[in-house]
């Protein structure tokens, strides 16, 4: 069954709601200029009170390999996601910690990058030179589902809606789904029927 990771938490309701209805993971975004950006003490408030069997995921953007080991520590992170230049070396330097590797998918070459990487998994999102994440535009599948196969657990992102998540699935055939902007209301805040039948759909077709 595919697995739903909610991106971009910010308070105590919306991750409660995102659990209650059967999300796997939790993501934490630690990367300041993004709206959904939370600090590590809200995060780690957070976490504490979640249930131990949701997955807490950690996004950082080109951070201190220092900064994303303290933040990690303090908040019980499962899983970290680095969402900018990072790295092969880099993303070696995380022992205990299953490490999410995020690429943007442009062209087809994009996805030989790959290769480089010996991640815990891959995750493809939408490019963009105004933000590294969190557009709300997804990428040309297409592109991802006519390569070669790839050997990793496969996160998809970008664009991810409750009309849309079905045809992503069937095509692409992700080990996860990673959503945000898709379930706001405003960006940072969730909107709770929305995850509702994102989680619902997502079920249902997997």
């Amino acid at each position: 069954m595919v697995k739903v990771k909610i991106c971009g938490i910010t308070n105590l309701e919306d991750a409660l709601a995102s659990y209650f209805f059967g999300a796997d993971a939790l993501g934490f975004v630690f990367y300041k200029k993004s709206p959904r950006y939370i600090n590590p003490s809200q995060a780690r408030n957070i976490s504490c009170i979640l249930p131990k069997k949701i997955k807490r995921v950690g996004v950082f953007v080109n951070e201190k390999v220092s900064a994303v080991k303290k933040i990690a520590a303090a908040c019980k992170l499962d899983m970290l996601q680095f969402h900018g230049q990072e790295s092969s070396a880099y993303c070696r330097r995380f022992k205990g910690y299953k490490v999410i590797k995020a690429f943007w998918v442009n062209r087809k070459e994009d996805l030989a990058k790959t290769s480089e990487y010996k991640t815990f998994a891959y995750l493809f999102d939408s490019f963009s030179t105004a933000a590294p994440g969190g557009t709300g535009r997804k990428f040309n599948w297409k592109i991802l589902a006519q390569s070669a196969k790839i050997e990793a657990i496969i996160f998809i992102s970008g664009g991810l809606t409750v009309g849309n998540v079905s045809k992503a699935i069937k095509l692409l055939k992700p080990d996860w789904v990673d959503v945000s902007s898709g379930l706001e209301s405003v960006p940072g805040k969730k909107d709770h029927q929305k995850i509702k039948r994102f989680i619902q759909v997502l079920k249902k077709k997997s």
